[in-house]
């Protein structure tokens, strides 16, 4: 039996376990990213390991999500992060270079490579058969020091494309028709791998298009084979030496299929407030829109620009819509601003913004109260972009374009024939805002928002621990630990940004968490899914959160609450969330015992005669992990 592409990229890179098992597997990884909302922690906990520089072959410093400077603090942070990057040996890549995702695609990413980023949707790098996954900084940390990362042993889906897009349907409605299947839980513990007739149709921005989106189903990952698509980016990109030929072999086998004919899509539209939540376009035409934002890691390319342009020349936009476009690299912008198509999106009235994730992370353009925002981002939780009554509808460039023309969501195909986009023969390739690490010691620069790393303890064998706070299903980590303009700076200085846990669901919940001391969160299924952010489960830990009970987790914050050192739990007995009330107190005894352990775990409700029962499947390291009270205190003591 052949191998499928996931495998042979695993099999070459594992350390420990066995493909195929169903374990736990240990991968060593070839590049890292970060991002300037994740990577101050990620680099303070890179210090504290002692390790003198980088043992990747190579890792790359973005700053892409904080560059709205109306304060000190991120104009600070980013001096923190360029001078952390020449200490260690790691690339630079200042504020105006463009989106981490976007610029890792043109200039870094390798066919064949694994890449962990400290970001949800670093699996955009497999657009260009690269294996990259998102993950919590501490992990990617620790994979800068030559450390593994370990994963449960995926299941491997394959995505069988046949046909070719109609004219007015993009990759954008490719992975919102993934999204209509499957939901947002349906790629939990799954690698999403794209193979068949229609995969060589898609341009390379296309299939990183729908490998970024991936991150939605809460997949491990996604990943196209690397052909003569990819070659022809690469030396586009003046990397052709980088390309070589990975695919499957004819009969690799995998855990399950999916079929999606490409000629069947028709456009697609996620309504508020989740990204599965998809309807075709038909189905909402003539609702009145008064903001439409194009942009974020999901579609910025050229590609995509050049679409969009090509729509509005010559025309002015609906006079009550507000148009804002996000280049997604300096490469794209200059690109664009040089061939006349940037004069065009400006004529039709478009605002241009910074290339940076900007209004996809709730910085800055929110929109008006209660306004429909029609966005080619990839996540519309209720509240992220800024404006907790707003309806934020997620749309392919084309439909974006079109609706912003009418002042209503439109279906692109009403509007002619389609513009052709032909991708260019050669990328404009400008590396001078990547800066190269220096060989001298330099000194890391601290700005007074720079806060000591706080330290989770040592687990207790026994807990009385009230609970904190009782919530849904679906809980984002938008929810846990909302980013914007206001809270985002804050990233550096734990001690501040822990006011604003859960500010949008519960206000009191940071001064309760500070009263009780120690406490529990309980939740439904999909916990922590959405941003990789590791704040996320540092903050609640610094807070004194020490377990997390919920229905079922998200795959990227369960790893982070272990890294922190907070028990994630699931109910053996799902009803058994009916039991428990913002008031209940439970009590855990033999905790250091039963993390090793795969029994459930009875936990008393205090005050009553009722007893519950919890259970994990941890790995031996992973309560290992837990009981020295996190992944930073486990590296130090394992390095000592």
């Amino acid at each position: 039996m052949g191998l499928n592409l996931t495998q042979k990229i695993l099999n070459s890179h594992l350390r420990s376990g066995k493909v195929g098992s169903g374990g736990e597997i240990g991968i060593s990884i070839d590049q890292t990213l970060t991002q300037d909302a994740t990577g101050t922690m990620a680099y303070l906990q890179f210090e504290a390991m002692g390790i003198p520089k980088v043992k990747t072959e190579l890792s790359v410093s973005y700053v892409d999500h904080n560059t709205l400077q109306t304060g000190f603090e991120n104009a600070d942070d980013h001096a923190f992060l360029q001078s952390c990057a020449s200490r260690f040996g790691v690339y630079f890549s200042r504020p105006g270079n463009g989106i981490c995702h976007q610029v890792h695609l043109e200039r870094f990413g390798i066919p064949g490579k694994t890449l962990l980023g400290s970001d949800s949707h670093t699996p955009t790098g497999g657009g260009l058969g690269m294996l990259a996954i998102g993950a919590g900084g501490l992990d990617v940390a620790v994979a800068m020091g030559g450390g593994e990362f370990y994963i449960k042993d995926p299941k491997i889906v394959k995505v069988w494309l046949t046909g070719k897009l109609p004219p007015w349907v993009s990759a954008k409605d490719v992975i919102l028709e993934l999204l209509r299947r499957l939901s947002v839980k349906g790629g939990v513990g799954k690698i999403f791998e794209y193979a068949g007739p229609g995969v060589a149709t898609l341009s390379v921005p296309e299939r990183a298009t729908i490998a970024n989106m991936g991150a939605e189903l809460g997949a491990t990952t996604s990943i196209f084979p690397s052909d003569e698509q990819t070659k022809l980016f690469l030396r586009a990109q003046n990397r052709e030496k980088d390309w070589i030929p990975l695919q499957a072999d004819p009969d690799a086998s995998y855990d399950e299929e999916i079929i999606i004919d490409l000629s069947s899509l028709e456009p697609l539209v996620a309504k508020p407030h989740m990204p599965d939540n998809v309807v075709p376009v038909t189905e909402l035409i003539g609702t009145k829109v008064q903001q439409v934002a194009i942009g974020s890691c999901t579609n910025s390319s050229y590609r995509d620009l050049m679409t969009v342009a090509s729509i509005l020349k010559g025309k002015v936009v609906h006079p009550e819509v507000s148009l804002v476009i996000s280049p997604g690299s300096r490469q794209v912008l200059t690109m664009i601003a040089n061939n006349g198509a940037l004069t065009d999106l400006l004529d039709a009235g478009a605002r241009i913004l910074e290339s940076t994730c900007g209004p996809c992370i709730g910085m800055g353009q929110a929109p008006a109260s209660g306004a429909v925002s029609l966005r080619t981002f990839n996540r519309n939780f209720k509240g992220r972009s800024g404006t907790i009554d707003a309806g934020i509808y997620l749309v392919s460039p084309e439909v974006a374009a079109a609706s912003a023309l009418t002042g209503t969501i439109t279906d692109p195909r009403t509007l002619g024939p389609y513009p052709e986009i032909e991708l260019p023969e050669y990328y404009r390739v400008d590396d001078s805002l990547i800066l190269a690490p220096s060989n001298s010691e330099v000194e890391i620069v601290r700005g007074p928002n720079i806060k000591p790393l706080p330290v989770a303890p040592k687990l207790s064998d026994r807990l009385e621990l009230p609970v904190a706070i009782k919530l849904g299903n679906d809980i984002t980590t938008d929810d846990i630990m909302p980013a914007g303009a206001k809270i985002l700076p804050l990233r550096s200085n734990i001690p501040a940004m822990s006011e604003y846990v859960f500010s949008k669901i519960d206000e009191g919940f940071s001064a309760r968490a500070k009263a009780l001391g120690q406490s529990i969160i309980i939740a439904g299924h999909n916990y922590g899914q959405g941003s990789s952010r590791e704040h996320a489960a540092l903050v609640p830990m610094y807070l004194g959160i020490r377990v997390v009970i919920a229905k079922s987790f998200a795959r990227i914050h369960k790893a982070n609450l272990i890294n922190f050192g907070i028990l994630p739990l699931t109910f053996k007995q799902e009803e058994d969330y009916d039991l428990l009330t913002p008031d209940s107190k439970l009590i855990f005894d033999n905790l250091t015992q039963a993390i090793f352990s795969s029994e459930p775990i009875p936990v008393k409700i205090d005050n009553t005669d009722k007893t519950i029962y919890l259970q994990h499947d941890f790995t031996e390291r992973q309560a290992r992990i837990l009981l020295a009270g996190g992944l930073l205190n486990y590296t130090r003591e394992a390095n000592k």
